[in-house]
């Protein structure tokens, strides 16, 4: 799964570095979030005096562990050279030359074999690619056609993982929880709590892919085990915890979850409820994000980083709605991409771009007015859900919850059209 998501993550149109995965210099006097914050969703400092939390726990200036250091009087070793054969069969190459045998006459074999047997490169559109043809019939571009040159954009097979992706989140799909199952646990009190989840992701510089994941993880656990008041925030750093190890080439370790909590829970008690947790998921962490979609979606219409970074933020509004939390992540990715380029130059959803989502315009107009509702939400004053808007008004992410568009006339109308 890992080689998969390198592959997902290499089709992305834009760099990680430009617009996800750039750090945040961590700043001394970091407020402490305290078992009562999590009520309101606010950092507030402890004691009254400046602790600096994050400042060990990013990955910034981390090194690689692992580092081979020579001893005094020691060789070591020499890898081996590994020479690649030109041959697509290696059953006709002749023998390694054996003792006592003639190196000169070895290599004349070599050589005749190779010229007999020359080196055939694959045609891409007709041996490894079939989908393009199908495409061709469709009259539909192939967006991975000029990609075969590349391993890392994993051209002969991305469009199986996609297709593979569709499936797995219907799998996946959480239903209404609050409806049946939890006792304690309300909409507004899950909203909070991924609202200050959306901040310590900031906080710990992690990935875009860990917070999805983060709220992934919850929901399903929430899904199938009744869990009280008091433990809601427990559960929700453990599905952090999880997340980074699943997601992070560094994940912070289980005492900075402690601090961060102001030690209202124990490392004996995320450790527990981490073995709860995996044991409930049945070990599956294998939700695809709205983030693979949205790169995917963004390859094939073509956007710039406007478009993309608004959609970004768009998606990461609808974590907070619990309505739309349950919708599935392609329809959510497609969906904001579509608002993002209608708030920026009413661009037009083409057939390729509804080729490649999975969806028409029409087919997810619901989708749309719901997310256009959200955010016009968050733009109202006295809105406590603000942690994504406050995310994406820093400068490397464009400042795009600040732009003109989220309170323009556009957006408005089409809330109000939501139901």
């Amino acid at each position: 799964m890992a080689a998969v998501r390198r592959g997902l993550r290499a089709n992305a149109p834009f760099g990680r570095a430009n617009t996800e995965n750039a750090s945040v210099a961590p700043v001394p006097g970091k407020s402490v979030v305290t078992a009562t914050a999590a009520a309101t969703g606010k950092l507030t400092k402890a004691g009254g005096e400046s602790r600096t939390a994050f400042a060990d726990i990013s990955n910034v200036n981390r090194k690689a562990h692992g580092v081979v250091v020579k001893k005094e009087g020691t060789k070591l070793p020499v890898p081996e050279k590994r020479v690649i054969s030109r041959q697509k069969s290696t059953t006709d190459l002749a023998r390694p030359a054996t003792r006592g045998t003639n190196l000169v006459d070895q290599q004349k074999k070599l050589k005749k074999i190779l010229v007999e047997q020359p080196m055939v490169v694959e045609d891409i559109d007709e041996e490894v690619n079939v989908a393009s043809d199908m495409l061709d019939e469709l009259d539909i571009d192939d967006i991975d056609r000029d990609d075969c040159l590349n391993p890392l954009l994993c051209s002969e097979y991305v469009k199986d993982i996609y297709a593979y992706m569709h499936t797995l989140e219907l799998d996946l799909q959480t239903d209404d929880y609050f409806a049946h199952g939890q006792t304690e646990v309300t909409v507004k009190m899950r909203a909070i709590l991924v609202d200050w989840l959306i901040q310590v992701q900031m906080r710990f510089n992690l990935l875009q892919e860990t917070l999805y994941l983060t709220v992934y993880v919850l929901d399903r656990f929430l899904a199938t085990t009744d869990v009280c008041k008091k433990e809601l925030q427990l559960v929700g750093v453990t599905a952090m915890l999880l997340a980074s190890k699943y997601e992070e080439m560094y994940a912070p370790e289980i005492g900075d979850f402690v601090y961060i909590t102001d030690n209202a829970y124990s490392k004996g008690r995320i450790r527990s409820m981490e073995q709860t947790m995996l044991k409930a998921l049945q070990f599956d962490l294998s939700n695809p994000s709205c983030l693979h979609f949205l790169r995917r979606n963004s390859k094939a219409g073509e956007v710039n980083a406007t478009k993309h970074t608004l959609a970004k933020y768009l998606m990461e509004l609808t974590l907070v709605d619990f309505e739309l939390a349950r919708t599935l992540p392609s329809e959510i990715a497609a969906a904001a991409l579509c608002l993002a380029m209608k708030l920026v130059d009413d661009s037009e959803w083409t057939p390729l771009l509804a080729h490649y989502s999975g969806y028409s315009e029409r087919a997810m107009q619901k989708t749309v007015r719901k997310i256009a509702r959200q955010a016009v939400m968050v733009e109202t004053h006295g809105c406590k859900y603000e942690a994504a808007k406050n995310k994406y008004a820093a400068s490397k992410y464009m400042k795009i919850s600040r732009i003109g568009e989220m309170r323009g006339e556009c957006i408005k109308k089409l809330a109000s059209e939501a139901t």
